[in-house]
């Protein structure tokens, strides 16, 4: 038996669906575990790009998708997904879908609050956020009055939290940014006709993954965005609203941590990021702009153009290091065919001082120069390459690098976007 957590290592769009996508294969049960859908998967199976937010992506493959207690949820959104894989053939019925009955529910006055907050910031003070209410949602989980699956259940129940909550909503939003009120009563409507559709899917998925594991069920965690966008240990304020870490598949899935038996985490062979906040080895020139283009750096859920640099090992081995990463997964490698040298981050340089592990406080980390080594590139397109002793040896000498400034062996080599274009080293699941 083999139970995975899948993470990414850098600031999200790793390419962790493809990957999910691929290890399905050998599991019985994926489970998402933190985030919403301000995280997209991309995949692409026999040519057909199929793109989730909420749902995990090995319902692909037929396998038993959780969406766990670490989430919040907006219903609106996840039924539009259930439909749009229905309508290509996917089943997802409450046999292979299975919601939490604790992940919190994303309400419209979250929506309304989050965007309304992004306006007032003003240009420069941004945060960057989707808009799509995950943070506001998450305030009211820690606050002690956010709604949750169960509380939909129950429409009585549901009735007397959404009046309560709104009541205070409506102050904030019409007396602090001047904004219309948001109205229960049609709150309450939409929100039971949602009800309807996903009450079969609701259950105690604690209970269900811990009976399939002592049922020797393997059982694969996914988690959103990437390590450096976590709430605890990102580059803070300009992180998401959840730990993104490995440690919170237990919590955000209600397994104990001696389930967990290899933690992997994805590292695109070169490092991007969404939004405002510090970015070390971000490229303003023509390389930048190249990787930009060859690599489709585009946001699965924004269609934000992705910032782009080279490969940052500083916040790879920080990765490590929070994570207990067991072994690597380099995505994306293709993308890098054609340069003639490639640099790679190991320290920073910070007032004529070498730093080697990443900094808490942004306006170090603002002023840290890269410290660069330089490799040789390779010509050769190597997408069609399925076996690791066909790629160039300059490839081979990037890969070992890596291995060598993170402290962590790779097991898997993504070269193209198609479960195919993959040169899999070790199988996480054997």
């Amino acid at each position: 038996m083999s139970n995975t957590v899948i993470i990414g290592t850098q600031w999200g769009d790793e390419g962790k669906g493809k990957i999910v996508d691929l290890l399905a294969e050998y599991a019985d049960y994926v489970v998402r575990f933190q985030g919403g859908n301000n995280a997209g998967h991309t995949m692409v199976v026999e040519g057909e790009q199929f793109i989730s937010h909420l749902i995990p992506s090995g319902i692909l493959q037929g396998k038993i998708c959780v969406i766990g207690n670490g989430l919040v949820v907006d219903p609106e959104v996840l039924l539009e997904e259930i439909d749009y894989l229905s309508n290509k053939g996917i089943n997802i019925s409450p046999e292979k879908l299975k919601i939490s009955e604790k992940a919190h529910l994303i309400m419209p006055y979250h929506k309304q609050i989050d965007l309304a907050r992004e306006s007032a910031a003003g240009k420069d003070k941004k945060i960057g956020t989707t808009g799509r209410g995950i943070g506001p949602c998450y305030e009211d989980k820690a606050f002690r009055c956010g709604i949750r699956f169960v509380d939909l259940l129950d429409i009585n129940s549901f009735e007397e939290k959404v009046y309560a909550v709104c009541k205070e909503k409506n102050f904030y939003l019409t007396k602090f940014f001047a904004q219309d009120p948001v109205d229960p009563d049609t709150i309450i409507k939409t929100y039971k006709s949602y009800q309807k559709r996903l009450a079969p899917f609701v259950t105690d998925i604690s209970v269900y993954i811990n009976n399939g594991i002592k049922a020797g069920r393997q059982i694969l965690f996914e988690g959103a965005q990437g390590t450096h966008l976590d709430i605890d240990h990102g580059t803070y304020p300009y992180v998401t609203s959840s730990n993104t870490v490995a440690g919170n598949a237990c919590s955000g899935a209600g397994v104990g941590p001696k389930q967990l038996n290899n933690i992997v985490g994805i590292v695109k062979a070169y490092t991007t990021r969404v939004g405002k906040g510090p970015f070390p080895t971000e490229l303003f020139d023509e390389i930048g702009d190249k990787i930009q283009e060859t690599g489709a750096e585009f946001g699965a859920t924004t269609g934000r153009k992705r910032r782009c640099g080279w490969l940052d090992t500083v916040i790879v081995r920080n990765s490590v290091r929070l994570n207990s990463l067991t072994g690597l997964v380099v995505t994306k490698l293709d993308v890098l065919g054609g340069l003639d040298t490639l640099n790679i981050c190991n320290a920073y340089e910070y007032n004529g001082t070498q730093i080697d592990e990443f900094p808490a406080d942004l306006t170090v980390l603002g002023k840290c120069r890269p410290i660069y080594e330089t490799l040789p590139g390779w010509q050769e397109d190597i997408s069609k390459i399925r076996k690791y002793d066909d790629l160039p040896q300059n490839t081979k000498n990037y890969l070992n690098r890596i291995e060598e400034l993170t402290g962590t062996k790779i097991d898997i080599i993504s070269i193209g976007p198609g479960r195919k274009e993959t040169i899999v080293l070790n199988n996480i699941f054997n």
